[in-house]
């Protein structure tokens, strides 16, 4: 879950989704107040439309008739009466005149008598029309709730004879009607189908981009990656187009390199072999012999360096080993002089040969200065690592990362018999390195030296994980480095 919510998907969903969240409340809460305010608007127009009809019955009714029309037209919900005075004392209309034009428009525009309106809201404990039986009132509680802030509305219309119609009437605001189970149903609805169309959207833009990042992670440990497909938004396949064009560039370049190492090893092969000739042809036997050891030692270190290319531009296929029996053969090659700690089973994506060849430099030089080797190895997090000991007298601290330059050696007396061409360590770490890993040497604190190979076990892992687990694991061996330097 935390790894779905990390990636570029997930986030994307997550955004969209909790801004329509957003949106939607901003937009039930929008509504409501204009649903208030629409059924208000409707009750008053109701009650003004009827007290126009009643107006205009009266202004044309014998008078032994008005006080019947009076009676069908009363109801609980709103109330007429004739009087000589108006309840309504003020012409001012806090509506707006928005009742008054409906009256007159009911009525008939050239009414020109007076019309007076009367709006104010009521708060608190009330009843719900001061006519209205106690029953009523009880039915009228529970629909709302027992949540009133009504709106009082009086009406004073001027009729014929000096007398004024006078209609009072009152409406609640009504409250929300929230239908729980409906609103579940529709929003676990809503929300599958917006993470599924989402889900499918995002797919479609991250699918090339997870491809994209595998693709990079085996090209940078080594490994032989075909043209990716060109797919997804515009943006995702120039970024592809851009892959496959750096590919293209780098493969080339180290082709040529490599095709002009062959060439130069080839090259200076026959003049060295010319050389060898001449120097049998020396009558002189010292001076024969040291020209004759001199071109040898240039053809040793020809291949050698021949050799740390092709360790360099390898193109071997990688392969999952299991690492249990991978370093029980290697081990075995080197009779007694190598032992090693059997551990969990762990299966290891690597290049069998070239990963051989780093071990088997890591394991010689234990042999070469330590006398023996231990291997042993752990998994920690999703990185491998092995440890390869020695009873050697170590290195010096300011030593530990110059032993991996090319050619560069501790031993200064420059025989090839107690210290090589110093490529053993530049090759290993450089095979290790294109598996995306390290080596790091640690002085033990008792005695000897530790040589720790860190790789990561899962690509996938690796793709956002390498900078994490990794670099731990580094870090562990930079704080053994420090505190030997701090105690030396």
């Amino acid at each position: 879950m935390r790894r779905a919510m990390r990636s570029l998907s997930g986030q994307l969903i997550l955004l969209v989704v909790a801004a329509l969240v957003v949106a939607q409340a901003i937009s039930l809460f929008l509504f409501a107040d204009e649903r208030s305010l629409a059924i208000r608007a409707a009750l008053g127009f109701e009650a003004a439309g009827r007290a126009a009809n009643v107006a205009r019955l009266i202004e044309e009714a014998p008078l032994d008739l008005q006080d019947s029309i009076l009676r069908a037209a009363n109801s609980p919900l709103i109330r007429f009466d004739l009087s000589d005075a108006p309840i309504v004392d003020h012409t001012g209309h806090s509506d707006g005149g928005i009742v008054e034009a409906r009256i007159r428009a009911l009525m008939d525009d050239s009414y020109s008598r007076d019309i007076r309106v009367e709006l104010h809201e009521i708060e608190g404990e009330l009843r719900p029309l001061p006519n209205l039986s106690d029953e009523m009132t009880e039915m009228h509680l529970a629909m709302m709730r027992g949540e009133l802030t009504a709106v009082e509305m009086n009406l004073s219309i001027a009729i014929k004879g000096a007398r004024w119609l006078n209609v009072g009437t009152r409406f609640e605001r009504p409250p929300i009607q929230w239908p729980f189970y409906s609103m579940l149903t529709f929003g676990i609805s809503a929300g599958l189908l917006l993470v599924a169309i989402f889900w499918f959207v995002m797919t479609r833009l991250t699918r090339p981009l997870r491809h994209l990042s595998k693709a990079a992670d085996h090209l940078g440990r080594g490994e032989d990656v075909g043209e990716l497909a060109v797919t997804g938004p515009t943006e995702v396949r120039d970024l592809t187009v851009a892959f496959n064009r750096m590919q293209r560039r780098l493969t080339r370049f180290v082709s040529d390199r490599t095709r002009m190492l062959a060439a130069l090893g080839h090259d200076l092969r026959s003049p060295l072999t010319a050389m060898r000739v001449r120097a049998e042809l020396v009558d002189e036997e010292e001076t024969r012999d040291s020209l004759i050891a001199s071109v040898e030692e240039m053809q040793s270190m020809v291949e050698a360096t021949l050799t740390f290319a092709r360790g360099l531009t390898g193109s071997e296929g990688a392969e999952v080993v299991d690492l249990r029996n991978f370093l029980d053969s290697l081990c075995s090659d080197m009779a007694a002089h190598c032992t090693f700690a059997p551990s969990d089973d762990v299966a290891v994506r690597l290049r069998p040969n070239a990963f051989r060849r780093a071990l088997r430099n890591l394991l010689e030089n234990a042999v070469r200065y330590g006398g023996a080797a231990k291997v042993s190895w752990a998994t920690h997090g999703s990185n491998l690592v092995l440890n390869i000991d020695d009873n050697g007298p170590g290195i010096p601290v300011d030593q530990l990362e110059k032993v991996f330059d090319p050619f560069y050696r501790l031993e200064q007396s420059r025989s090839l018999e107690t210290g090589g061409y110093g490529l053993g360590l530049s090759i290993a770490r450089t095979i290790v390195q294109s598996h995306g890993g390290d080596i790091q040497l640690v002085n033990q604190n008792s005695a000897g030296l530790r040589a720790v190979v860190t790789i990561p076990l899962d690509e996938s892992e690796l793709i956002e994980g390498e900078t994490d687990e990794t670099e731990n694991a580094h870090s562990n061996v930079a704080g053994q480095l420090a505190r030997q330097h701090g105690a030396g």
